[in-house]
Formats: structure tokens, C-alpha cells, sequence
């Protein structure tokens, strides 16, 4: 399948089984997995659909899905060791789909080992589709994302985070981080159009981050760990930063470091 075949993919299926359920669920379609962690038959049935698709036309490669990798964790050791890979986020930004907010978004990414070699975000109730294929650029509805220019000096830096790291737990010499928008399809192309220089990750589950880490590398962006690694979504160890610039990443993630320490 072409990218703009699996970009038709996410938008029928959110078109039929996630957008009628929007500010539309009943009580029992909501199940908390976990303190805080929800996830709604949206998610379940939408993998499902996204799941059989690739499935049928990529039957020698591993799929990786969130909700499939919650009901069986081996999956990530599978995921570890696969030649050829897809993530599935079905539901990106669950709490925000339970609580009516449109920051949502339908998220898919393809991995050659550990290269993620093409990713695609569908935002439905935005009607934004990003898409980004290895070495060929960044897309918003059709149209190629430049780079943007960025403050040089770290006083200047924007950055945003869900974590502790915000408000008045700033790291040295970096202004307070405002709050993301709890969703990570929302949470990188506003990175990559500029509304923040770089985003603090605690989680790195590779449905969240694969897709979004080759939009930002794709205009010139960097994602990696707090000792500077490159990021490798094979990998889970927790702490990831995305940058606009390889520069606003170094610039930040000693900060960044220090004040976890």
C-alpha cells in the first residue's frame, strides 16, 4: 500500500468507527485499564480494522498495536526483533476522545529493524492529515513542511510536556514548559509548525512516538534520550526529548536531565 492508500485507510475507519462515537459513548464503552489510562470500544474496534488491513497486505510483517500489545506484552519483544514493523495507535489521546476534545488523532508508522520509514498521523476532527516518508519530507494535507527558523538562545525556548517538569519545576535556565495537549498526533506537528521548539516525554511507548519522531527529523528536527542517543523505537527506557534543531536539543536536555536527577 501506497502512503496515500494507508492515509485513506485511517480516515475510513475513523470515519466509521471513531467519529460516530465521539461525545457520543455510553458509560460501559469507556473501561479504565489502568489508574487514569481509558481506553473505549473506539480504540478496540479501530485496531482491529487498521490490524486485518495491514495484515492482508503485509502478511510477513509484525503489527504492533496498542491495544493488542495491552493484552499481550510479548509483543514488544516480537516488535524488538522484527526485519519489518507497523505501530498502531488507534486512539490517540484517549482522555481527551472520553472527555470531547478534538485533540485526537488516528496514528500509523512503518519500521524497516529500526527505522521508522514512514509514518502517518490523521487528526479527524481537525480534518489534518500529516504524513512522512524517510528522505522524502514532511506533509500537511498535501503540501510539504518547511523548516521554520527557531530562537538561538535557551531563554527564548518554548517547550511543552504532561510530566512534572512544568511550572515551577522548569529546568535551570529553560522558562516554564506549558502543558501538551495530552496527545502525542497533536503534540509533534504543533512542534513541527512551530507553536513549541521541543517537547519532554516520560513515556516512549513506540505507538506514541514512532510517527511523530520521522515528522520532526524529516524538517530537520531531532528526537532522542537525555544522553543524547538517537531515539530507537525498539528501545523503551523512559525520558525522550523532540527538537526542532539538533542545537535546541542539546540545548535542552542536560537541563532537562538535571532537574529529573
Amino acid at each position: 500500500m501506497d502512503s496515500a492508500a494507508l492515509l485513506d485507510l485511517l480516515k475510513e475507519t475513523a470515519a466509521t468507527v471513531i467519529t460516530p462515537r465521539f461525545r457520543a459513548l455510553a458509560s460501559e464503552e469507556v473501561i479504565e485499564k489502568s489508574p487514569g489510562d481509558l481506553v473505549t470500544v473506539a480504540d478496540r474496534e479501530s485496531e482491529v480494522v487498521l490490524t486485518r488491513a495491514l495484515q492482508a497486505a503485509y502478511p510477513d510483517a509484525l503489527i504492533l498495536g496498542e491495544e493488542a500489545t495491552a493484552a499481550d506484552p510479548s509483543l514488544l519483544e516480537a516488535f524488538a526483533a522484527a526485519e519489518h514493523s507497523f505501530t498502531i495507535d488507534p486512539v490517540d489521546g484517549t482522555k481527551n476522545f472520553v472527555n470531547g476534545s478534538p485533540d485526537h488523532a488516528v496514528m500509523l508508522s512503518e519500521l524497516r529493524g529500526s527505522e521508522v520509514v514512514r509514518a502517518l498521523i490523521w487528526q479527524p476532527e481537525h480534518q489534518v492529515a500529516w504524513v512522512a516518508e524517510k528522505g522524502a519530507g514532511t506533509y500537511r494535507n498535501g503540501e510539504r513542511v518547511a523548516p521554520i527558523a527557531r530562537e538561538s538562545g535557551p531563554a527564548g525556548l518554548r517547550g511543552a510536556t504532561s510530566s512534572v517538569l512544568g511550572g515551577s519545576a522548569a529546568p535551570a535556565g529553560l522558562p516554564a514548559m506549558r502543558e501538551s495537549w495530552w496527545c502525542a498526533g497533536v503534540d509533534y506537528p504543533n512542534l513541527v509548525t512551530g507553536t513549541v521548539d521541543y517537547l519532554a516525554f516520560r513515556k516512549d511507548w513506540p505507538w506514541d512516538h514512532a510517527p511523530g519522531s520521522l515528522l520532526v527529523s524529516e524538517v530537520g528536527g531531532y528526537v532522542g534520550r537525555l544522553d543524547g542517543a538517537a531515539y530507537d523505537p525498539r528501545v523503551l527506557t523512559g525520558w525522550m526529548v523532540a527538537a526542532a534543531t539538533p542545537e535546541i536539543f542539546e540545548a535542552v536536555r542536560g537541563p532537562i536531565a538535571a532537574a529529573l536527577a
